[in-house]
């Protein structure tokens, strides 16, 4: 499966935060829309980063609570990790596997079009072992079909 169809399956808008946001806006984004992160959009709409729940839950800790004064550019990850729509939904659990992140954001061009997370991954790898399932039953089912029958 393709990461577009993956996409195309999902009824979630993409959420988005800017780099002079607060963290306490951050949080409350992720928390209100149930999420695990967000892309993070220049004043142009260009991708500079991204936070996870992760990344405000470390600062938290680092700064003992002390956070309010901190925002989304002081713990955003930078360097991002980006997939495109064309590429394979493996391929992309391959890479969040060997880079040990969680959600990697997908653009197209310059714009970002959506998130793939491990959960997305997941569901998508069981519904795929699911319709395999079936086929290979109903194939077995006619295979026997056949053989008791005296069909060769």
């Amino acid at each position: 499966m393709f990461v577009r169809t993956l996409l195309e399956t999902k009824d979630q808008k993409l959420i988005t935060t800017t780099p002079d946001a607060s963290l306490e806006k951050a949080m409350d984004l992720l928390i209100d829309n149930g999420i695990g992160c967000l892309p993070v959009l220049n004043g142009v709409g260009k991708l500079v980063g991204i936070i996870s729940d992760k990344d405000i839950f470390k600062k938290i800790h680092e700064t003992r609570g002390d956070y309010r004064k901190c925002n989304v550019e002081e713990v955003m990850t930078a360097e991002l990790i980006v997939g495109l729509p064309e590429d394979d939904i493996n391929y992309i659990a391959g890479v969040m596997d060997k880079n040990w992140i969680r959600h990697v954001p997908i653009v197209d061009g310059e714009k970002v079009i959506g998130i793939v997370s491990l959960r997305d991954i997941n569901k998508a790898t069981a519904e795929n072992v699911k319709i395999e399932n079936r086929y290979l039953n109903l194939y077995m089912e006619m295979m026997n079909r056949r053989d008791k029958s005296g069909d060769v």
